[in-house]
């Protein structure tokens, strides 16, 4: 949680937080956005945007909210992740956290500090700082949940542009899974699977040969979302 612990406010319930792990791919890189606080017992600490929950306010929506907040965009991709409820999980009372993990693309977005956050910056999933209370254990988490997600729905394009390259999705699942994939084998695999549409457009400005810009096929992403499928290599 990003806001400090006051059971007594009533417009929040006591005892209950949201904490969000949000995802980026810069520079083909798998990042988190991490917040460094300004007051309370966090100050001068860093961790994953969150917050209380209003009495009268769905958890899913909070969860958004405090995301909103950072980003000032309200079109991002959000799972609600676990629950996590040790004892001393928090140092000054019993608080369980409902975290979530949302899928963002950097380049879209103005990310601003807020709240009680002093400066929000983008970190390597693999080479996070110390984070307050639980947030390391909370991303460790996202991160599992995330690789197997990926393998069987297409959750992915939300860490794309619009218009993507078949190497920017190379990228996404090899920053996500950790390994270097056989590229000729991706490419076969993501076309035969006919979820992409070719924008017939190259890319331009670039040293190297460039290459061809695709968009996904909304029909087909629909029904990958709907029914599944394996995505082995």
């Amino acid at each position: 949680m990003s806001e400090p612990y006051s059971p007594n406010k009533s417009s929040f319930l006591p005892h209950l937080s949201v904490d969000n792990i949000v995802f980026g791919i810069i520079d083909g890189k798998l990042n988190v956005l991490v917040a460094e606080y300004k007051e309370g017992d966090a100050e001068g600490k860093k961790g994953l945007l969150g917050g209380w929950v209003g009495i009268n306010e769905n958890i899913d929506d909070a969860a958004k909210r405090l995301v909103r907040a950072i980003t000032g965009e309200n079109d991002f991709h959000m799972e609600q992740l676990r629950a996590f409820g040790a004892p001393n999980r928090y140092p000054l009372d019993r608080v369980i956290t409902i975290a979530y993990y949302a899928l963002v693309r950097p380049e879209n977005y103005s990310f601003h500090a807020g709240f009680t956050a002093s400066d929000v910056s983008w970190y390597p999933a693999k080479q996070l700082p110390p984070l307050i209370y639980d947030h390391n254990k909370l991303v460790d988490a996202a991160l599992e949940q995330l690789k197997r997600k990926i393998r069987f729905e297409p959750i992915g394009f939300n860490l794309l542009p619009e218009k993507f390259t078949l190497l920017q999705l190379l990228e996404v699942y090899e920053a996500i899974w950790g390994v270097k994939l056989d590229k000729p084998n991706f490419r076969r695999k993501i076309l035969k699977m006919n979820l992409l549409v070719d924008c017939q457009e190259k890319q331009k400005g670039v040293t190297h040969r460039a290459a061809n810009y695709y968009r996904f096929d909304p029909i087909v992403y629909q029904k990958l979302c709907e029914h599944g499928f394996n995505f082995e290599f």
